[in-house]
């Protein structure tokens, strides 16, 4: 397995196709806009000259063989030679379910379709495919290259080879990984985005700051991050639509998104990534 599709050149595509290269792989990310592509190329020269990530074997990535493992394109048709393919597009059902067509189409018989994704149920995604005993879910954490473990999903079809194939791609990223089944927001994100929305929720009754809650999950309970901080990190808008495809999957209240959360979204404060969510981030 050389060869890896990355969908996506958001937050999450950047930091995945960044560890795949520095893990030796040769990648393939793409994207609908060009300009999503230059401003990921500059993202992945940046954070591998400005961060000081190490790569897996403990040694400094260097900077220029990294970046030509990495083609940056709005093509599919590239993976006609990928083994194995991570797709991390909007967390919006109606925008991803559109993707998995274009893979069936370009990528060979034998090669694996894993979905990046916080809720949508893996099941649901290997329907819209003809290979759906090849559907895997990897939930990375973000940011990608420096999370050791990541969350893996079993969808109802996914079998024993996908599953083995996936641990020695995450093997070779250097990741430690838990297996789940399939629910939807599985573990990580049924308990996370509860968590987050009724934070908002405190701060919307004024019971306490942004500032405050954090602080008390960090001194109280020793969490490196408060659930504020989180947010703003995996990105408000993500936040948002995770919490909505839990509501739609469950039919329950208790996923109601808080309208605090909603109206910072519509007013484009999505967290570091935009410059502002709960706190104030310089932007470049």
């Amino acid at each position: 397995m050389n060869v890896v599709g990355v969908i996506g050149g958001g937050v999450m595509g950047v930091g995945v196709a960044q560890n795949l290269a520095e893990s030796g792989f040769e990648v393939i990310l793409i994207d609908l806009a060009d300009a999503v592509l230059e401003r990921a190329r500059t993202d992945i020269k940046n954070n591998l000259r400005f961060q000081g990530l190490l790569n897996q074997s403990g040694r400094r990535s260097d900077v220029g063989e990294t970046m030509q493992r990495i083609a940056f394109t709005t093509s599919y048709e590239g993976l006609a030679r990928a083994d194995f393919v991570i797709e991390n597009v909007v967390e919006k059902w109606e925008v991803k379910k559109q993707v998995y067509p274009l893979l069936e189409q370009h990528c060979p018989a034998h090669c694996v379709f894993a979905a990046n994704t916080s809720a949508i149920p893996i099941t649901r995604i290997a329907a819209v495919t003809r290979r759906a005993p090849q559907v895997i879910g990897i939930h990375f954490m973000n940011p990608v290259p420096m999370k050791k473990t990541v969350e893996v999903i079993k969808g109802f079809h996914t079998t024993e080879a996908t599953i083995e194939i996936t641990a020695g791609l995450l093997q070779r990223m250097g990741k430690d990984f838990v297996l789940v089944n399939d629910s939807p927001g599985f573990v990580s994100n049924r308990v996370l985005m509860l968590t987050i929305n009724e934070a908002i929720n405190l701060v919307q009754e004024q019971v306490s700051s942004a500032e405050q809650v954090d602080q008390i999950f960090k001194s109280c309970f020793g969490h490196k991050m408060g659930p504020l901080e989180t947010a703003d990190l995996i990105g408000l808008d993500t936040i948002l639509y995770s919490i909505e495809v839990l509501q739609e999957c469950f039919a329950d209240s208790k996923y109601r998104p808080s309208p605090l959360l909603k109206k910072m979204v519509d007013a484009g404060l999505h967290g570091r990534k935009s410059g502002r969510g709960f706190y104030h981030y310089p932007t470049h």
